[in-house]
């Protein structure tokens, strides 16, 4: 095997990055376009071209969401671990909301009743905000620090609260989540419809481009006013995985410390900038093809941004800073990251293939005079 330990951590920290982003970037517009169907959908058959412009699709979107989560089950079990405890009814709460989406996909059009449909418009919105929200209190969170510390038997004890989550830098991560991931789903929208619902996207896009770069950047000054995380003992990269064989420093603006030492890192955050305003440009344009490019990349660049800010930090702790988790000290043998890195190497590429194909295969608007021809199968 040509990769030691260490190169093998960095792989996987970018593996997890990479499955992260790709759910941003499919999952996202699905999530984005049922957030937006009791808004841009004025009646019943244009809430239906709505929902059939991701209807064929979002199943298969969330093969990322269920990758990524087995991903830092296998390459990182200490951080899924405290992660599964720590952010418990959160992620129960998205799970219930995400249990919407295929009942109401699937039970909607099943009765002529409006009110009915009305119901499940509600669901699927529901189903689409909370995971919105949710994924970026979680990131914010992730910034400010989880409440956890280890024992000196390696058990996991986790000191905080369900409200504690919704603390107001965590709610602003989630406000930068939700806006992005609604302008993404309203880029997608544009490319997939005709007419009114075209127009409204187009509204949609310049308003929530904005604010997600408003945030975005408010975020940033905001950070570096808070605490941030460094190790301050020796660094073992090739060491046995033991979160408790560093000491770690704990000062405020210390999250910019990477960008200080690496100049050119500030071409992450920059890029969701610039990414962000031509996706405001080439829908108002009438370009949504590229904006839809564009604006998977201010997704990918807001991911990275929050990324490369905690390297090598994955989960720290705010009850006992030393017990934090990095990517030097969580992850499973070296073994075992050599295997999945293999299935990795084979599969991931099968994925990302199949799902162009998917894409391609149902490119195409989808059209008022569509759901009047498809009444009885269409969703």
């Amino acid at each position: 095997m040509m990769f030691d330990y260490e190169t093998m951590r960095l792989i996987w920290w970018g593996f997890l990055g990479a499955l992260l982003i790709g759910f941003a970037i499919t999952g996202g517009f699905d999530l984005g376009v049922a957030i937006l169907l009791p808004f841009l959908g004025k009646n019943d058959t244009e809430r239906r071209v709505i929902i059939n412009s991701i209807g064929a699709t979002w199943e298969g979107n969330q093969v990322w969401f269920v990758t990524a989560g087995a991903s830092l089950f296998a390459a990182w079990p200490v951080a899924y671990s405290v992660a599964f405890s720590g952010f418990y009814f959160a992620l129960l709460l998205t799970l219930f909301a995400l249990f919407m989406r295929p009942i109401g996909f699937d039970y909607r059009s099943k009765l002529p009743s409006q009110k009915w449909r009305n119901n499940w418009d509600i669901a699927l919105f529901v189903g689409g905000f909370v995971p919105a929200l949710i994924f970026g209190v979680a990131f914010g969170n992730l910034l400010k620090g989880v409440p956890f510390y280890f024992d000196n038997d390696m058990r996991i004890f986790y000191t905080g609260s369900f409200w504690a989550l919704l603390n107001p830098f965590a709610l602003a991560a989630g406000l930068v989540s939700l806006s992005m991931i609604v302008m993404h789903g309203a880029v997608f929208l544009q490319i997939k419809t005709t007419g009114d619902i075209n127009r409204r996207c187009k509204k949609v896009v310049a308003i929530f481009a904005i604010i997600t770069l408003v945030i975005f950047a408010l975020a940033g000054i905001w950070i570096a006013n808070i605490d941030g995380y460094q190790i301050s003992s020796d660094v073992l990269p090739n060491a046995p995985s033991n979160p408790l064989a560093k000491i770690v420093n704990k000062e405020t603006g210390l999250w910019l410390d990477n960008y200080a030492h690496y100049p050119l890192l500030w071409a992450v955050p920059g890029l969701a900038f610039c990414a962000g305003a031509l996706t405001m440009a080439l829908s108002t344009i009438g370009r949504p093809g590229l904006a839809f490019i564009t604006s998977s990349l201010t997704l990918a660049a807001v991911i990275l941004t929050a990324g490369v800010s905690m390297f090598p930090f994955l989960i720290p702790s705010s009850s006992a800073i030393n017990s934090s988790l990095t990517i030097w000290d969580a992850s499973s043998s070296l073994g075992t990251l050599k295997i999945m890195f293999w299935v990795t190497v084979i599969l991931l590429p099968v994925v990302i293939t199949y799902t162009t194909w998917v894409f391609r295969v149902l490119r195409g608007k989808i059209t008022v005079e569509h759901i009047h021809q498809n009444d009885h199968t269409a969703y």
